[in-house]
């Protein structure tokens, strides 16, 4: 079954996202508030240039849309787009806050399938890891630590993802989601908030650069998270830790090293663990194992994992950490 693609936000995440459809996706046309960025876009991808979000949403040739905007614009997009029964693609956090999201949850119908795009569970390295936590290779899961950051650039601090009135808040919400989809995916449970400290510490600006998160899952499973943009080398570093054995996914490809696994197997005698690395030092296909993902659920006929219930629930946790600092 293959599809029609339309696109809107010809930012950055909108070119990756054209630049991996696969063979099943095809792209028809695009649209975004800057005419010059899709102007150029259009003319890159030799696609049609819409001009409104209702003309896109309206196209009957476009089965799905992938909304790339910044987070204010992505559930009122997402409404004109399911009022033209279009699949959706929505680009994490999925809106500027919990509330949006669940306004766009109670209008949608039972034509649209949204897949909310949180292109890390698909890493090589994630998958992998997923895999060994399934055998039970190391066991019970007794608590997870991750970390989680970039160093900016200059003039960051004038950039919209800082700006709340756009983005709902500052470096929690810009790369926090991550950290919590997947705690949420590898614990196979949902997270309550224990303590938070969301903090800025170098950019001038109102909103956080850094922000530390305590979560407890039902079963008591400790979740520590840490993101920023004042990690001056860029840093990707998530650890699970069983009752057996742990694993320390690393990196991310690019700019934050070679995509990594290592697996430490504890033995009956404790002592050093034995090790396994395993390392991926390919391009990332992330994003193309997202998409073809959403075209096997939309062909089947199945609720996609990463949906708007699970966005919810992780904008509620930033939600609350953002109020436990006000």
């Amino acid at each position: 079954m293959n599809f029609n693609i339309g696109i809107i936000g010809c930012g950055l995440v909108g070119k990756k996202r054209a630049d991996n459809l696969g063979k099943r996706g095809k792209l028809i046309g695009c649209y975004d508030i800057d005419f010059k960025k899709a102007k150029n876009f259009a003319n890159d991808y030799s696609v049609k240039l819409f001009d409104s979000i209702e003309h896109i949403a309206s196209c009957k040739d476009i089965d799905i849309i992938i909304i790339c905007t910044i987070h204010n614009a992505l559930t009122s997009i997402a409404e004109t787009c399911i009022k033209f029964d279009k699949h959706l693609l929505i680009e994490k956090p999925a809106g500027k806050n919990y509330k949006d999201v669940e306004n766009l949850r109670n209008k949608l119908n039972n034509n649209s399938k949204i897949h909310i795009g949180f292109n890390h569970r698909y890493h090589r390295s994630i998958i992998k890891a997923k895999k060994i936590i399934e055998k039970a290779t190391l066991g019970e899961l007794m608590f997870i630590k991750a970390s989680y950051g970039h160093g900016g650039r200059l003039g960051y601090e004038k950039e919209w993802r800082f700006n709340k009135e756009i983005s709902g808040g500052g470096e929690l919400i810009d790369q926090g989601p991550h950290l919590i989809d997947l705690s949420q995916w590898f614990l196979e449970e949902g997270l309550e908030l224990q303590s938070s400290i969301v903090k800025n510490y170098f950019w001038n600006t109102a909103q956080e650069d850094n922000a530390f998160l305590t979560l407890l899952s039902k079963k008591g499973k400790i979740v520590s998270l840490h993101v920023s943009c004042t990690e001056w080398k860029n840093t990707f570093l998530f650890e699970i830790y069983g009752k057996h054995g742990k694993l320390a996914i690393s990196g991310l490809g690019g700019s934050y090293g070679i995509e990594k696994v290592a697996l430490y197997k504890m033995s009956s005698e404790m002592g050093p663990p034995e090790t396994i690395i395993y390392e991926y030092p390919m391009l990332d296909n992330s994003w193309l194992i997202e998409i073809e993902q959403f075209y096997d659920d939309i062909a089947l006929d199945k609720e996609p994992k990463s949906n708007l219930d699970n966005a919810i629930s992780i904008l509620k946790l930033i939600d609350q950490a953002y109020s436990k600092n006000n």
